[in-house]
């Protein structure tokens, strides 16, 4: 594909430098789509990973193998194929934390369970209370499922309410509101 537009086998200067940043952009595009496929693969979302498995292909296929071929004779431009690929991971890992696709659950273990409770229901989350034994004696606990878009607000209020409490926060695959039909 390059090879169209560029003489490969005998670049100037100014060539070189266009194919450099062609390809670190090339490259971060295909990596970017990558992390988040992954991630839309590892969520379940079929339709999604489909759709960007599709183009991270198209990119590899049109630009990212022209530029293996061409790195056998041009050493120099495994640099700019690398910085496009590191790159790609951290765009990636930022365009899937700017979606914030899916759930998590926080898990919130405090003193006082049911002040925090009643703060978290207050704005729209549901929570569920256990009563515990922690390392220092009888620890509330408490179960809050939300979009991974809310869980900093989770936390935030949370730490507002009991700045010394403990929390752990996991991704949850799926849930269900549905009676338990596993026994049926």
């Amino acid at each position: 594909m390059l090879s169209i537009f560029f003489n490969m086998n005998d670049p100037g200067y100014g060539t070189v430098a266009i194919i450099s940043i062609t390809i670190v952009l090339a490259r971060l595009i295909d990596v970017s789509l990558s992390t988040f496929r992954t991630v839309a693969v590892i969520q379940g979302r079929r339709g999604l990973a489909w759709i960007l498995g599709f183009f991270e292909v198209l990119v590899w296929v049109l630009v990212v193998s022209e530029v293996l071929v061409t790195v056998k004779d041009h050493i120099w431009y495994a640099v700019p194929y690398s910085i496009g690929f590191a790159t790609g991971n951290w765009v990636g890992i930022w365009i899937e934390a700017y979606f914030a696709l899916g759930n998590q659950v926080v898990r919130i273990f405090c003193k006082d369970g049911t002040q925090m409770a009643e703060r978290l229901r207050a704005v729209g989350f549901g929570v569920t209370e256990f009563d515990g034994r922690g390392k220092d004696g009888p620890v509330a606990m408490l179960f809050v499922a939300g979009e991974r878009k809310r869980v900093t607000e989770i936390v935030r209020i949370a730490r507002d309410t009991d700045p010394k409490c403990y929390y752990t926060i996991g991704d949850v695959r799926t849930a269900s509101t549905a009676p338990n039909t596993l026994t049926k």
